[in-house]
C-alpha cells in the first residue's frame, strides 16, 4: 500500500513539474550541481561513455590501473625468480 502511494506521489510530481525522464535521470546522477564548464563537459562525456560502454570513465580508469598493477606485480615476481635462479637457490 505504501509503495503504491509513493509511486502515485512520484508520478504526480513528475507530471506536474514537466520534467522528462532524461532530466530526472540527469539530475539524480550527481548530488551537487556545478556551474563549472569543465565539470559539465566531463559529466556529459561520462554520460555518453556510460551509454555506449555500460561503464563510467572512473570504471575504465580503475580497470586500466588494476590491469597495469597486475602486470607490475608479475614483473616483480619474474625479476625475483630470475635473480634467485642466478645464484642457484630454490624457493
Amino acid at each position: 500500500m505504501i509503495k503504491l502511494k509513493l509511486i502515485l506521489l512520484f508520478t504526480i510530481i513528475v507530471l506536474t513539474s514537466g520534467c522528462s525522464e532524461f532530466a530526472i535521470l540527469m539530475s539524480g546522477s550527481s548530488l551537487a550541481v556545478s556551474q563549472n564548464t569543465y565539470a559539465k563537459v566531463y559529466n556529459g562525456i561520462d554520460v555518453l561513455t556510460i551509454m555506449s560502454t555500460k561503464k563510467s570513465i572512473k570504471g575504465h580508469a580503475y580497470d586500466s590501473a588494476k590491469k597495469t598493477w597486475t602486470k607490475v606485480k608479475e614483473g616483480k615476481e619474474y625479476i625475483y625468480d630470475t635473480t634467485i635462479n642466478l645464484f642457484g637457490h630454490n624457493h
